[in-house]
Parts: structure tokens; C-alpha cells; sequence
């Protein structure tokens, strides 16, 4: 065993440590919604970003700015509104003057995407040409003003946020769009004793103390450390078979998936599935990902690339239900 693998294994121990510090001290803020906070912590050290998708008051602001804090990492908020700009985003040049010669100067004032970890607050509340503003941001890591390209400082993590009952004067991501999203998160109801647990917390004058436990610096290794991880081949043969049987196209897609599917995922899927399996699997604690790993992430990657038609929406079929099927068929 080489020393880097040594190095590596001892990194993989310490991070499974400090996951049950980082879901103990959200916890101190957020009742519940383990499941969300693990499929965050899976993005964030991908290097990917998350759609979530919920109704209002669950905490969904709450939770990405004590995720910010307890990551001791910087986090901006950004509302999405019909009037938001795409300078509103990036940023604006502004002319500056030189009180003592008098010379006047453009200077760019940097903007909200600035930051570590970005909230885009119901985003589809903006129309394309500002939603599609994040785009260069998300996938280049960059942004490009006034013919200058500025980098974004590392780590970057973009949440976006929908409101999924309220459609009246929004502007629906494009598929394009959605595909740069990882994962696409749901956040339900919390359960009779957790709501009462909120209650109780909220209403009352406690303050959470939260502790830092991991800064940028040890988040950046981190994510180097999942592009590390070894895959079998039988995992990736797996993740990309679950990928091309969502296809109607593909010879040997199921029927109920060209019955149901007019637009399958494409080859990004098959990526984040074998990184979600991979950054699993060291969250874990365990140094090489299982084809239950790439089950467990398949959801969130495969929710928003799936475009199901209209024999499916007439049999009242999501795409949670195909992709469940598509699984247990995989078996």
C-alpha cells in the first residue's frame, strides 16, 4: 500500500467522524431531514449543485445558511424576482473617479455569486435570460463582465429552490438548465414529532451555539479525494446501464420506459451517479463505492432528466414511479 492510499484511507475515517459532527450541529438548528442533509454534504464534496424542491416554511433557507456556517464557508441569498437582472447576479461596473486628478475609472463591483455557497431562491421566478446568468458560474466556475473572466473562488456551491404548488407567473427551468443541477432534492412534511419539536424551538428564546467543523481549505481536498476513489467496473457498467435504459430510444430500454418516457438522461447522469456512489461511499467511511450506492443516489440524479409524456400523465405515473420500476427491474 502506498503511502498517498494510506493518507487517503486515514482522510476517508476522519470525514466519516466529521459527517455526524456536521449532521449534530444542523441538527442544533434543523429537526429531522437527514436524508436531505446527506444528499447535500454528497453535492458539495461531487462538486455538483442542487435543485430543492418544496413547499414554503421548511426551512429550506435555514438549512443552507447553517450549512454555510457549521462549513465555516461564505454564503449569499439571492430572491429571484420578475425584475432580477443578470448584473444582479454577476455583478455591475460602476465609474469611479479619482477625487485627486479627477480621472474617472470603470470598476466592477463583484456580485451575490461571489460566494462559497449561493442560494437562488425560487429561481424560476426570474425569467431565462437571468436564470441562465448562473450558467457560465455553475459549470466554468467563472464569470465573464465587461470583457474581463473572473474566477470564483472554491469551493462553489449553487442551490437553487422551487416552490412546487405556486406556477402561476413563473418561468420553468429548460431541460438544459436543469441538467446542470446533480441532484434534484425534495423536501417533505416533517413527521407529528419532529413539527412539535419546531415548534417547541422556535417559539421559545433558545440560541443555537454551532461549531465549525470543516473550513475550504479541507473541503476542496475533499472533493479531490471522491475523483481519487476507485470504482469496479461492474458498478460503472450498472450506473450507466440504469442511465441508457431511461432512454425510449435505447434498443434495450423496458417497455413501460418507451411507453412512458419521451426524453431519457443523458451521459451526465451516468457521471453523478458514480460520484454520488463514490462520495457515499466515503461519507460512509468506506474506501470504494457498491452498486447499493449508486441505488441510493439514483433518485435525486435521475427526478429532474426524465421527461415522462402524456400516456404517463393520463395513468397518473411520475417519474419517481419509473425510476423505482427501472431499479427493481435492474435487480
Amino acid at each position: 500500500m502506498t503511502k498517498e492510499t494510506q493518507n487517503d484511507l486515514e482522510t476517508v475515517e476522519q470525514l466519516k467522524q466529521a459527517r455526524e459532527r456536521i449532521c449534530n450541529e444542523i441538527g442544533k438548528v434543523i429537526v429531522g431531514q437527514r436524508k436531505v442533509i446527506d444528499e447535500l454534504l454528497i453535492s458539495l464534496l461531487s462538486k455538483g449543485h442542487c435543485l430543492l424542491i418544496g413547499v414554503p416554511g421548511l426551512a429550506k433557507t435555514l438549512l443552507i445558511s447553517t450549512l454555510a456556517d457549521v462549513l465555516n464557508l461564505n454564503f449569499n441569498r439571492i430572491q429571484f424576482t420578475p425584475d432580477l437582472m443578470p448584473s444582479d447576479i454577476t455583478g455591475t461596473e460602476v465609474i469611479e473617479e479619482d477625487m485627486s486628478t479627477g480621472r474617472k475609472t470603470f470598476k466592477f463591483i463583484k456580485g451575490p455569486v461571489f460566494s462559497n455557497i449561493v442560494l437562488a431562491d425560487e429561481i424560476n421566478r426570474t425569467p431565462p435570460k437571468t436564470q441562465a446568468a448562473l450558467l457560465q458560474a455553475m459549470q466554468e466556475h467563472e464569470v465573464s463582465a465587461a470583457g474581463e473572466t473572473y474566477r470564483l473562488e472554491e469551493p462553489f456551491f449553487v442551490l437553487a429552490t422551487q416552490n412546487p404548488i405556486e406556477q402561476e407567473g413563473t418561468y420553468p427551468l429548460p431541460e438544459a438548465q436543469l441538467d446542470r443541477f446533480m441532484f434534484n432534492i425534495w423536501i417533505d412534511y416533517p413527521s407529528q414529532q419532529e413539527e412539535e419539536q419546531i415548534v417547541k424551538s422556535t417559539t421559545s428564546a433558545y440560541q443555537a451555539d454551532l461549531k465549525k467543523v470543516l473550513d475550504a481549505k479541507e473541503i476542496i481536498a475533499l472533493q479531490q479525494l471522491v475523483r481519487r476513489v476507485p470504482v469496479s467496473d461492474n458498478v460503472i457498467q450498472y450506473a450507466v446501464n440504469i442511465a441508457r435504459k431511461t432512454r425510449p430510444t435505447y434498443e434495450d430500454a423496458p417497455k413501460f420506459v418507451k411507453d412512458w418516457i419521451s426524453w431519457g438522461a443523458g451521459p451526465r447522469a451516468s457521471q453523478y451517479l458514480i460520484l454520488g456512489a463514490k462520495t457515499r461511499a466515503v461519507l460512509d467511511g468506506r474506501p470504494t463505492p457498491e452498486i447499493e450506492d449508486v441505488k441510493s443516489v439514483a433518485r435525486p440524479v435521475l427526478r429532474h432528466r426524465l421527461v415522462i409524456n402524456f400516456n404517463a400523465e393520463a395513468e397518473s405515473i411520475g417519474t419517481i414511479d419509473v425510476i423505482d420500476k427501472l431499479l427493481q427491474d435492474m435487480k
